[in-house]
């Protein structure tokens, strides 16, 4: 239970802060029941998806009135915390409690609600070769979880209480942090309440005068990248890995750029797979002198959120010897600037919907 004792401590904490005119902090609370099923994206999890999984979803969103220039540029999104308890009805799976954090978006004049949540999750019962050799779906109790919520959102209706209701998507995954890791997707529908604090009080939203548009010559990129990972061969062990990345970017506008560059990858991991692969099965004729280095070249675009940014990028290894879930990659992730060069960065890089790291990065832009 400890995610939501974390829970309960963002609330007090969000709560606690003080407010004032010229930046107002208003909060909405949500809760929302969820039914639905977890879908079958690998056969090999066809095992597991035996009964329909349910739960509870709970949230704390405060709300923006354009105090900050991103806000009036996104459309007013909340930000807030969410908190997910799922039970998959099946024992092998087990139960799930997930804390994130989230944005919330709004369209259609503020009745529909997007919201965006990334965090991490606890599965009570992960994979282990004794006692739960079933669960391929899961190699840790620790998960990285994604939600995405499309909801008709309808606040303070009478006395502070409104609905929402809509559709769910649910995502866990270890990122082959440790194997197995085949992962879940869970599709729901949903339906719960929410509540405005200080329902009565009101506030503007603010439309700036005008934008000052950016203009930026060619950037250039450099950023180290690490972290730790398994191959899909099961006691294989964890191996640490690093990149190095060298990028030019060109900003677009105020909140966008394109990017394009070359990725080189030291993944200890393949080394390993490689000797196994060579020792224990001669007919995939795989040489254990085989290189496990990879070079890669990549496209990519860059979302610019206050010091926050979401990066994607589209990747094509051109140096390949050891075939490993084919050329393409792809990388998605967000980065923290500390002023106005160096940045912080977390991405998931996969292969398709086949997950093979989280990365941690530290990069500078010059």
């Amino acid at each position: 239970m400890r995610p939501l004792f974390c829970f309960i401590c963002c609330l007090c904490f969000a709560f606690g802060c003080s407010q004032n005119q010229d930046n107002p902090k208003k909060y909405v609370l949500d809760a929302s029941q969820f039914y639905g099923s977890i879908l079958l994206h690998n056969p090999d999890i066809s095992h597991l998806i035996t009964n329909h999984p349910g739960g509870l979803i709970l949230g704390v969103s405060r709300k923006t009135f354009g105090q900050k220039e991103w806000e009036s540029d996104f459309g007013y999104p909340d930000t807030g915390y969410t908190f997910v308890y799922q039970n998959t009805n099946n024992p092998t799976l087990g139960k799930h409690f997930g804390l994130y954090g989230h944005y919330n978006f709004y369209f259609l004049k503020r009745n529909v609600q997007l919201r965006v949540a990334q965090g991490l999750a606890y599965t009570t019962n992960p994979y282990d070769k004794d006692d739960n050799f079933r669960n391929n779906a899961y190699g840790s109790d620790i998960l990285s979880s994604t939600v995405l919520m499309l909801n008709y959102h309808k606040e303070n209706i009478i006395a502070g209480l409104g609905l929402n209701a809509g559709l769910s998507f649910i995502h866990y995954s270890n990122a082959n942090f440790k194997a197995p890791n085949t992962s879940t997707n869970t599709f729901a529908a949903n339906l719960g309440l929410t509540y405005n604090i200080d329902a009565d009080t009101t506030s503007e939203f603010i439309k700036p005068e005008s934008k000052e548009k950016i203009k930026e010559p060619v950037r250039y990129n450099l950023v180290l990248r690490g972290g730790a990972n398994e191959s899909d061969v099961i006691d294989l062990g964890r191996h640490g890995f690093v990149i190095v990345s060298a990028y030019a970017d060109k900003r677009l506008g105020k909140r966008s750029a394109i990017q394009l560059g070359t990725d080189v990858f030291f993944s200890n991991f393949l080394k390993e797979l490689i000797r196994f692969q060579s020792i224990s099965f001669p007919e995939m004729d795989v040489a254990e002198d085989t290189d496990y280095k990879r070079v890669g070249v990549f496209v990519g675009h860059e979302l610019f959120v206050n010091k926050m940014s979401v990066v994607a990028q589209l990747g094509y290894y051109v140096y390949y010897p050891f075939d490993f879930e084919g050329r393409m990659y792809n990388r998605i992730g967000m980065k923290r600037y500390f002023g106005d060069k160096v940045f912080g960065a977390i991405t998931l890089k996969s292969h398709g919907a086949k997950a093979e790291a989280v990365e941690f990065g530290v990069g500078i832009r010059l």
